[in-house]
């Protein structure tokens, strides 16, 4: 039998983007291959944050349909080129950036070599991407017309989460996709253990041969209803809840849209700071064993400054872990019902979109799932680690013991065998192309620990989808300073500047001229208000 239902429980940024997504990948031209619903509880309350994204969203737009202007105009849009690091290190007001796009040095990439033997007194990704120096001038990633200026600016973008959901929500309803907006009560089961149907408070029976759960960390349908496990992996990342505050421009504008993300450091974990058109999200991500409500809200207003006394805040629970099989029986979780890692490096929706790309590829046109369940756990598990190792060495290599908290991060114990594994052989060579095509090295166990669940064939997981390479693993690397202690013993006290690519000082010439501030390219494109004018 044909799969050809599919229904979505739940609706948000994750089951908008789903529905979204799997209704313009499967649904092309004549072909209809799925008839696609979501069900969405209006009982919910939605929770009114930015969000940032990584250059993913970029194919997912792409994928769905939808165009960059009409999308940015519609979602409080703007433009994200990196993500600024603040007091991660030493606390003393050091900064870098990982940023999107970066230079090449040939075939053979030894910019993180001749940066170890320099004196380090340029910031490593200065001398190799344009792009820390273009988001410090606050330059736009585009010009107003096309043109080439020769200059990789890969870019995200930073978004209002309600109204991405509500767009997409418009978007797909306009082309196929049925939405109810229902309470779900309780759910049918067959007798094979697949999901039967749905019931609703209005009385609808909402049948399908496929269920996707994005009921966020409630987990209406894997969890409540099957039973699958989830695996907190929060010993390794320690923060667990965020106060939450949104800073009206019109209440307060510093002068400038910032074309990046801010992730600055604070006694018991970090605050983002992400800005829109109309205002600043920001949100401090702590460690509530270490610092409670009351004081991560006083430390998050004395971070903003006087003007934010009357703004409202929030505070948001989570924890760090991931389902065990999100895909089990007829039943995908997609979103927070799938895991969730706290979000430093805005992998957030970037899951959400990766398992709806994945499930369009693995979409089952047959009763037999389990092979494609197989394939889609495995990689959204390698997926999942390696998010939480990337993040996790952010905080691993900081030098800070002012706090409980920045003393607990740092120790030993907090790294998994995997980074720890990594770590020492990059302390042997730096990183490269080839670490990413197998990324299994000495002293890594074979599998993960996972509380009994079976990886399979029992090789370790390989398959991260491009997500990191070694150019996004230097950024942190050497922004952090990796391997100082080593280099001064080892290259001696007296190095040469750090090598600068021709490429860098050519494109940060060029960009002066050619592209707009970010500010005056928002008020003229999509037609954010000039508050400078308040």
């Amino acid at each position: 039998m044909q799969t050809n239902r599919v229904l979505i429980v739940g609706g948000g940024s994750a089951g908008w983007t789903a529905a979204a997504y799997l209704n313009a990948t499967l649904n092309v031209g004549d072909q209809k291959v799925a008839d696609i619903s979501l069900v969405e509880s209006p009982n919910v309350p939605r929770i009114g944050v930015g969000e940032a994204t990584i250059p993913n969203i970029n194919h997912t737009l792409a994928a769905i349909g939808i165009d960059e202007l009409d999308f940015m105009k519609a979602v409080d849009g703007t433009f994200k080129q990196s993500i600024r690091y603040v007091n991660w290190l030493d606390n003393k007001g050091e900064f870098y950036h990982h940023p999107f796009s970066r230079f090449g040095t040939g075939a053979h990439d030894d910019a993180g070599r001749r940066w170890l033997m320099s004196d380090r007194s340029v910031p490593f990704m200065n001398t190799i991407s344009a792009q820390p120096i273009l988001c410090e001038m606050g330059l736009a990633p585009k010009v107003f017309e096309r043109v080439d200026l020769g200059i990789p600016v890969g870019y995200a973008f930073h978004m209002d989460a309600l109204k991405f959901a509500d767009y997409l929500h418009a978007f797909a309803t306009a082309r196929g996709v049925t939405d109810y907006e229902d309470h779900v009560i309780s759910v049918d089961m067959h007798e094979n253990g697949n999901i039967a149907a749905v019931n609703t408070e209005s009385g609808k029976r909402l049948e399908a041969d496929l269920f996707v759960d994005c009921t966020g960390f409630a987990a209406q349908l894997i969890e409540k209803k099957l039973g699958v496990g989830f695996t907190d992996c929060s010993r390794w990342l320690l923060c667990d809840r965020a106060v939450t505050m949104n800073v009206p421009h019109d209440h307060y504008y510093p002068g400038y849209v910032r074309p990046y993300t801010t992730a600055s450091a604070l006694s018991a974990g970090w605050v983002w700071e992400i800005p829109l058109q109309t205002r600043r999200s920001l949100g401090y991500v702590h460690s509530s064993t270490h610092i409670s409500d009351d004081e991560a809200e006083r430390e998050l207003r004395a971070f903003e400054g006087n003007h934010s006394d009357s703004l409202p805040t929030r505070i948001v629970d989570f924890v760090v872990g991931r389902r065990e099989q999100p895909w089990t029986a007829n039943c995908v979780s997609i979103g927070l019902s799938g895991g969730f890692i706290e979000p430093l490096e805005s992998t957030g929706l970037y899951l959400a979109q990766a398992a709806s790309a994945l499930l369009a590829e693995h979409f089952p046109h047959t009763d037999d799932m389990a092979p494609l369940a197989f394939r889609f756990n495995r990689i959204m598990q390698d997926r999942f680690y390696e998010i939480l190792d990337f993040i996790n060495m952010h905080y691993c290599l900081t030098r800070r013991t002012d706090t409980e908290f920045w003393r607990e991060v740092r120790r030993p114990e907090m790294i998994n065998d995997r980074l720890q594994a990594k770590f020492d052989y990059w302390k042997i060579k730096p990183p490269s192309v080839s670490d990413f095509i197998d990324q299994f090295f000495t002293g890594q166990a074979g599998i993960f620990p996972t509380s009994g669940e079976s990886v399979g064939d029992g090789r370790c997981p390989i398959d991260t989808g491009g997500l990191w390479n070694h150019h996004s693993y230097e950024a942190i690397l050497y922004g952090m300073d990796f391997l100082r202690d080593e280099c001064n013993e080892r290259y001696g006290e007296n190095r040469p500047r750090p090598f600068i690519h021709k490429k860098v000082i050519d494109a940060v010439d060029s960009a002066r001229d050619k592209l707009p501030p970010h500010d005056v390219w928002l008020r003229r494109m999509v037609g954010m208000p000039d508050y400078t004018k308040g």
